[in-house]
């Protein structure tokens, strides 16, 4: 769900980095070399909150066309998911992501 999400915000190509160094550098809010749970959702929440048109933290008809069937989405329960989705990232258990746990494709 969370990715089906992002590939359908009404985003410009040149706003995706293209190498896991360049989405470091953009997660990496605090220049620290790597990506903590909190910097993960931060930036991965960026194409809900845009899709979020009248800010009620849903996506739902009230945003725009929804697909046949596709139930409306909690910003929370979007944000649940990231959290997921980074614990399944960080391999080696550190809280952090660096470049190579970033370049995996989500589990």
């Amino acid at each position: 769900m969370t990715i089906a999400l992002l590939l359908t915000a009404p985003v410009m190509a040149q706003d995706f980095p293209r190498t896991p160094a360049e989405y470091l550098a953009r997660m990496d809010t605090n220049g620290d070399g790597k990506v903590d749970e909190a910097e993960y959702v931060r930036y991965m929440s960026q194409g809900f909150l845009r899709m979020d048109i009248n800010g009620d933290g849903v996506i739902d008809a009230n945003d725009g066309p929804m697909p046949p069937g596709r139930k409306p989405v909690k910003l929370e329960t979007f944000q649940h998911d990231l959290i997921m989705q980074f614990h399944r990232l960080d391999l080696n258990h550190d809280g952090y992501l660096d470049a190579k746990e970033l370049a995996r494709p989500p589990r």
